[in-house]
């Protein structure tokens, strides 16, 4: 007999050999049409596996489609469909692989044929085909080299080539009707469980990510369990391609990126105000927590980078030149010169905690074909700070940063998730000090009550870290800030202070940005914002209309005014007419747009029409100045 402990406590024998759907159907038959999966154990299995004899109880969990792991077997199911009907329509590609991804699933082709939208539409037709047939998914266990013969002479090169380096004694595969594919599982029952899928885009990928290798076509889709979910799910992505803060940098004219300097953004007019102001609230708040603000190199000894760990563990993502025949890296990271800053002169234990903060640019090697806009570039200003503190010190000055960073996403309207990302493969150091500094950070975390997931081996290689997910408006999550706890950099360079007793100590360093990259919080508050700044961030606060030439002269005297109170003012006085030129300034997002007309004038009034609003009223010049004024200072 097979004995299963369900989440309810209770434990119940089956036949051993029983499938898991046969289970379902006996036990849980309300969940028979929405089952996807099972958990037995820590293993997940296909509905159609058999339970083993057992002696004591196995935890069972049921996997419905609508759960995390349920919608990924979903759609890791509609890619084997996907590569089903590619190799009806074009019998002679050849399969790479075909995993899920967060919100959906691609699959590679090495392909004579290069696939096109309305390609994209027959394989969409001819997938509909394959679940319209309900062909069960049938997993067989086969012998490494029983696979490989398969694979070989069904001309798989790929498939050959995952199974040598899978390195193992049996590997499994699943057939649907005529399709056959190496894959661990599991998957869905039958193809005819799949309700509603859509193809999305086409993109090039060199196989295994190795530029040395085969370009393939990487088809992307998305699968859920209803119709309606995923209406929703192309309705929101609808929404987040107009807000790409690609087109909204070019509509708006803040920023662009040139073929001179592939990765490198030029930062227009436009741009540099949001980015001054980001810079300036940084500064502000910075000081006011005790942070003392340093500016370093951008280039560095590659002896330095040695010595910090740098030239063994991120290599290949810096950029290096000769200066007098020496060596020198440009920096990735801005740690290295903070650490030499705070070398320069002996320190107390009374100086301590020390928090230098530096908007540094740093530079990281990024391939081509991961570049994308603001959000990934190859040079970007972080908001990076160092702390040396007491190791007594550390719970206080971590629970500093937190409260930092949660007035920084209040401001903007952003929820965060936490992860706390522990001690990776290539890390530095002894596993005690991981320990130690891991310890440190949940028991920090606990003390704030902030809830948390732990983020496997997912450290820095000098420490374990906090970092903040932010959520934007529409749901979509972004990694920014970040918190690393390192005991290795202060050892590595002999970092020091004296201690009461006369002697000399270790510090602590605390590594932490808050924006993460400034190009890329721009990025996000774009599009998180869909273009529409507030005030105080917007380039041009306010845009003077002038109904007629008669007008311009006073619109002058009004821009005049405003600006000796630092507002941002433009005046469009294009011989063009009243409602284009408003349309123009709704289409550049503009907060505040003044209407200015004879009986404006003749009164000395201005008619105030607000982007949000819409028609405000008039006001005096002096009322609007305190109006914006107010709006701006308080961060609206």
């Amino acid at each position: 007999m097979a004995k299963l402990l369900f989440p309810d406590g209770n434990v119940r024998e089956f036949p051993a050999g029983a499938t898991i759907q046969e289970i379902i159907v006996e036990a849980l038959p309300r969940f028979k049409k929405s089952a996807a999966a099972a958990r037995l154990g820590d293993e997940l299995m296909d509905l159609t596996s058999k339970v083993p004899e057992t002696q004591s109880a196995i935890p069972f969990t049921l996997i419905t489609l609508d759960s995390p792991d349920g919608l990924d077997v979903l759609r890791h199911t509609t890619s084997h469909v996907l590569a089903q009907a590619v190799k009806r329509l074009w019998p002679q590609v050849k399969l790479a692989i075909g995993p899920t991804i967060e919100n959906g699933f691609y699959y590679d082709f090495d392909s004579p044929v290069t696939f096109s939208s309305e390609d994209l539409e027959k394989i969409e037709a001819e997938m509909k085909k394959i679940i319209a047939e309900n062909f069960p998914l049938q997993r067989e266990e086969l012998s490494s080299a029983a696979a490989r013969g398969l694979f070989a002479e069904l001309n798989q090169p790929y498939k050959v080539e995952l199974i040598d380096d899978l390195n193992a004694d049996m590997v499994s595969i699943y057939r649907q009707g005529e399709f056959v594919d190496l894959c661990r599982g599991p998957h869905l029952p039958a193809t005819g469980m799949i309700k509603a899928f859509k193809l999305q885009t086409v993109a090039g990928a060199y196989w295994r990510g190795d530029s040395d290798k085969p370009m393939l076509q990487r088809i992307y889709g998305t699968a859920f369990p209803k119709q309606s979910q995923l209406d929703a799910h192309l309705q929101l992505l609808a929404e987040a391609a107009k807000r790409d803060h690609r087109k909204l940098g070019q509509q708006l004219d803040l920023f662009s990126i040139h073929e001179e300097g592939p990765g490198f953004p030029f930062f227009h007019p436009k741009g540099m105000i949001i980015k001054n102001q980001l810079m300036s609230f940084w500064r502000e708040e910075h000081r006011k927590a005790g942070y003392q603000e340093i500016q370093t190199p951008v280039i560095l000894s590659e002896e330095l980078w040695h010595r910090s760990g740098h030239w063994d563990h991120y290599q290949e993502n810096m950029y290096f030149t000769k200066i007098d025949d020496n060596n020198y890296a440009i920096k990735p990271m801005n740690c290295p010169g903070g650490i030499l800053m705070y070398k320069r002169q002996l320190h107390s234990y009374r100086d301590l905690p020390i928090r230098l903060g530096e908007l540094g640019l740093v530079h990281r090697h990024e391939l081509s074909g991961a570049l994308h806009g603001l959000m990934r570039v190859r040079a970007f200003t972080q908001d990076d700070a160092h702390l040396f503190i007491l190791p007594e010190q550390i719970e206080d000055e971590i629970s500093g940063v937190i409260k930092l960073v949660d007035k920084f996403y209040s401001l903007f309207g952003f929820s965060y998730h936490v992860e706390l990302s522990t001690r990776p493969e290539n890390s530095m150091g002894p596993a005690e000090i991981w320990e130690k500094a891991t310890a440190s950070l949940e028991k920090t975390l606990q003390k704030l009550g902030k809830d948390y997931k732990v983020n496997a081996g997912d450290g820095a290689f000098y420490g374990p870290k906090i970092d903040f997910h932010l959520k934007d408006s529409l749901g979509r999550t972004w990694q920014c800030g970040t918190i690393q706890l390192d005991f290795m950099l202060p050892e590595r360079f002999d970092l020091t202070y004296i201690g009461a007793d006369g002697a000399k100590h270790r510090p602590v360093m605390i590594h932490r940005v808050i924006y993460g990259s400034i190009e890329r919080f721009i990025a996000i508050l774009t599009e998180h914002y869909a273009g529409a700044f507030p005030l105080w961030l917007a380039p041009v606060q306010a845009e003077l209309l002038p109904v007629g030439e008669a007008q311009r002269a006073y619109a002058r005297e009004v821009k005049a005014q405003l600006e000796d109170f630092a507002l941002r003012v433009e005046v469009d006085d294009r011989d063009e007419k009243l409602g284009y030129r408003i349309r123009e300034a709704q289409l550049q997002k503009i907060p505040y747009m003044i209407i200015i007309g004879p009986k404006e004038e003749e009164a000395k009034i201005l008619s105030v029409r607000s982007r949000s609003q819409g028609d405000i009223g008039t006001m005096s010049c002096r009322e609007l100045v305190a109006k914006l004024t107010e709006e701006a200072a308080k961060k609206l």
